[in-house]
């Protein structure tokens, strides 16, 4: 069986070198940390990222799956992504990632998956940027963050990427990047423990009540940080789909659109995915690392191993099966 990893970050060299080079000419601050790392800072954006040797380097990525009993990673961008950037060089960023999944893709003999980065700020080169990329090798996946420089993914700007990816056959992995309420989420870590997953309840939110899911039937979507609110709240959204005005032009309740999303194991909690197991199927989960961060996991495979009641097929499915076939591989 195959071993897949759906939710894995990367921060390609070229990448970098094409921050370093450009990036203070289009808004971002460069710098080093103490431990020598490269590092961006935004304006507005409260997380400095660094780009850490442990999500540059391929070998030691590949180094840290094989410790973790993973063959196929899929990966992705994660903070700052590329929409602060004006969007010229926003699509010269995506165009940088996602050539060097393709190379990581024919070197590493297929160990390696590419997710598609896209310079959403300017949907008509997104759209172009995915009809180019989706012909590069390896590439599995459209790549998105749950909302654009604030506005939410139904925003009608956006649909012409949603059409073109129903249209290539192409799934859209999410990921949050600076989520709402930053403000009073300074302290305590609270950007990340609270922030992350309450994107995952807005997003799904906008999809289904802003009509994305309805216009576009066959999109796929995943939702990491095992659906973050969204599951738990979904009976909060059927009850307003029943009694609000603002939800009248709903034609199903939203526990209606559940299957509609995959989902995966980054809960840190076993008993929340066997709930979620319960709640959507088995085969619409697939595990996630979020490598190489605190938040994730370093043991993927062993925490599946947890989920209380697990038969040998849901174990199969959720292990690499639902994945290879959400990813089409």
């Amino acid at each position: 069986m195959t071993i897949i990893d759906a939710h894995a970050h990367w921060f390609p060299q070229p990448w970098i070198d094409l921050l370093l080079k450009e990036g203070e000419a289009n808004g971002a601050t460069m710098g080093k940390n103490e431990k020598g790392h490269v590092t961006i800072s935004l304006k507005g954006v409260a997380l400095k990222s660094a780009f850490q040797t442990d999500m540059v380097d391929l070998a030691v990525m590949k180094k840290n799956m094989d410790g973790a009993k993973v063959d196929v990673r899929a990966l992705s961008l994660t903070n700052p992504m590329v929409y602060w950037a004006p969007p010229a060089f926003g699509l010269k960023l995506s165009q940088a990632y996602n050539d060097a999944c393709a190379a990581a893709y024919k070197e590493y003999k297929g160990r390696f998956r590419g997710t598609i980065m896209l310079p959403l700020q300017a949907p008509d080169l997104a759209v172009k940027e995915l009809e180019r990329a989706s012909k590069l090798p390896g590439m599995c996946s459209a790549y998105m963050a749950m909302h654009v420089d604030g506005k939410n993914l139904h925003d009608k700007p956006l649909w012409p990427v949603w059409e073109k990816c129903e249209e290539l056959g192409m799934p859209v992995s999410l990921h949050p990047v600076n989520p709402l309420g930053i403000d009073r989420m300074r302290e305590f870590h609270m950007r990340n423990l609270c922030g992350n997953p309450y994107e995952a309840g807005v997003a799904a939110a906008s999809l289904i009540f802003g009509g994305v899911l309805d216009a576009f039937p066959k999109l796929e979507v995943l939702l990491p940080h095992a659906g973050g609110t969204f599951p738990w709240l979904i009976g909060r959204y059927d009850n307003g789909v029943a009694t609000r005005k603002e939800l009248a032009h709903m034609k199903q309740p939203a526990s209606a659109y559940l299957r509609r999303f995959y989902y995966d194991t980054i809960s840190h909690e076993p008993k929340i995915i066997r709930y979620l197991v319960d709640l959507v199927g088995a085969d619409r989960i697939v595990i996630g690392s979020d490598y190489n961060f605190d938040a994730g996991y370093p043991q993927p495979v062993d925490f599946v191993e947890k989920i209380p009641g697990l038969t040998e097929k849901e174990r199969k499915l959720i292990l690499g099966e639902n994945a290879a076939r959400f990813l089409k591989l």
